[in-house]
């Protein structure tokens, strides 16, 4: 109960945030604000996110995303069980939550302070993925393929990104799904 109320304001911070910075710029809008669209006080804010960048940076769905990878039917894939992940995990969002999560994305490469940070957190994004990757083939974290098909992964989520910021109408998770259709087959594991 207590880590669902936490995960709860943690989510409505979050959507306050993504909002004022729709409505008003990154730069633009003060943690002040954040706070008070939110209903919370700044120590709260600071208590779940240490800065302002973290409130964007903070993607909640990638723990989802690694359980429903886990939960695929052994036989598929690699890509075919990451993009049944993601048409549970994603396909599943009501159309806010997915245009909040596109708008996220669409930030993160928009502001350079928050690219650079989100530079940093691949390397951590890359090692929960290789864990389950590993763990999914029986192969070690550390197989060059395993890092190499990670790699990939995130290249493929980083191209689409470049899509929709030169075209804000796509839809990111059906172009997400289609890219890594594409990728199915040309980096055999």
């Amino acid at each position: 109960m207590r880590e669902r109320k936490k995960a709860k304001t943690r989510a409505a911070i979050q959507s306050h945030a993504l909002r004022l910075f729709a409505a008003k710029g990154y730069d633009e809008t003060t943690v002040d604000e954040i706070a008070d669209a939110a209903e919370v006080s700044q120590s709260t804010f600071f208590r779940y996110f240490p800065t302002k960048e973290d409130v964007v940076l903070h993607d909640r769905y990638d723990p989802l995303m690694l359980q429903a990878f886990a939960a695929q039917p052994p036989e598929l894939s690699p890509i075919a069980a990451m993009r049944g992940a993601m048409r549970s995990v994603l396909g599943s969002l009501p159309a806010d939550e997915r245009e909040q999560e596109r708008q996220r994305g669409m930030l993160v490469f928009s502001v350079p302070e928050l690219r650079a940070r989100a530079l940093d957190q691949i390397a951590g994004t890359m090692d929960m993925f290789n864990e389950a990757l590993a763990a999914r083939l029986h192969r070690s974290p550390d197989d060059l393929a395993v890092r190499t098909f990670t790699g990939a992964l995130i290249g493929v989520a980083i191209s689409t990104l470049v899509a929709v910021r030169d075209d804000p109408d796509t839809d990111y998770f059906e172009l997400l799904d289609t890219a890594l259709e594409h990728l199915e087959g040309w980096i055999p594991l």
